[in-house]
């Protein structure tokens, strides 16, 4: 019983840490956008499709970055 418990706690630390690794890359993501002199509606999509499609969104951001 025990051992369920701790198992289920530790799966609920890794989603919950996923969830604010997602949120931190998204705004990242929009600050270096509009950092980088693009418009905010382009930055805006950059925050949605990062926090909709996190490790797609994010490699394709880097990808196109430049």
């Amino acid at each position: 019983m025990v051992e369920v418990s701790i198992v289920m706690l530790l799966f609920l630390l890794v989603i919950f840490g996923g969830l604010i690794l997602n949120v931190i890359t998204s705004i990242w993501c929009y600050r270096d956008s509009i950092r980088q002199g693009n418009s905010k509606e382009y930055s805006l999509l950059c925050l949605v499709a990062t926090l909709f499609f996190p490790i797609i969104g994010f490699i394709i951001y880097l990808i196109i970055r430049k």
